[in-house]
């Protein structure tokens, strides 16, 4: 059996397990930390990056601690059977593929949004580009390059996408994982177009491969070009 039909040749886990970590992401860590904590934060530093990125950085903690004793350790579980595993080396040659799909796909949803007027700037680019520094660039290309992709395909596609794949199919896992993807990025309206189709394409990554880290290289190589981009 290859990769790809192991890793989704069964699972686990339940509606519980489904709950318990929804309600996590989608409530508890919501208002705990990206509203009550961010705020306080927000007041100490009086800096939308500085908060923010520690923002991230405990909401890393929470998601795969969450995935873990939710998901796995009750189990007896790996991290293996998340998805987090090597690959093949052949897969990189679409790495490449999916990295340059993802950016035209970007690059085209901007261009309409520009067209309808719908604005591109938000509070993180911004507060990127008022405070321009070696150290700014530094901590914006770690948070959104190593730190986010790490956690967020952890839970996206590690677990969610599994989930819905394994129950109702890979169309079910595709759609359903990327709305909420994509909900979650809620207020930062203007990048949610984009949102959605990266948890597309990250979804169909670990479909093809079995693993996510193909889908954390793609995710954290077009992260850290935004960041690039936006800090020049």
């Amino acid at each position: 059996m290859n990769l790809k039909k192991q890793i989704f040749a069964s699972m686990e886990w339940s509606f519980k397990e489904l709950g318990l970590l929804l309600l996590l992401v989608l409530v508890i860590v919501p208002v705990t930390i990206e509203y009550l904590l961010q705020d306080f934060l927000h007041e100490w530093f009086q800096n939308s990056l500085y908060s923010g990125t520690l923002t991230g950085l405990i909401m890393a903690i929470i998601f795969i601690a969450g995935v873990y004793f939710i998901a796995l350790k009750p189990h007896e579980l790996r991290w293996t059977d998340n998805g987090l595993q090597a690959f093949s080396k052949s897969y990189w040659g679409f790495i490449v593929i999916w990295f340059i799909a993802l950016i035209a796909s970007s690059i085209l949803i901007l261009i309409l949004m520009e067209l309808w007027g719908i604005g591109t700037e938000n509070s993180k680019t911004e507060s990127l580009q008022q405070n321009i520094s070696l150290l700014t660039i530094l901590i914006g290309f770690v948070s959104a390059a190593i730190v986010s992709p790490v956690y967020e395909e952890i839970f996206y596609r590690g677990f969610l996408y599994k989930w819905f794949r394994v129950k109702w199919g890979v169309g079910a896992g595709l759609i359903l994982s990327s709305i909420i993807f994509t909900i979650v990025h809620i207020p930062t309206y203007n990048t949610l177009p984009v949102n959605f189709v990266s948890g597309v394409i990250c979804a169909w990554c670990y479909e093809k491969t079995g693993s996510i880290v193909p889908r954390m290289i793609v995710h954290g190589g077009f992260n850290g070009l935004a960041v690039i981009l936006t800090a020049l």
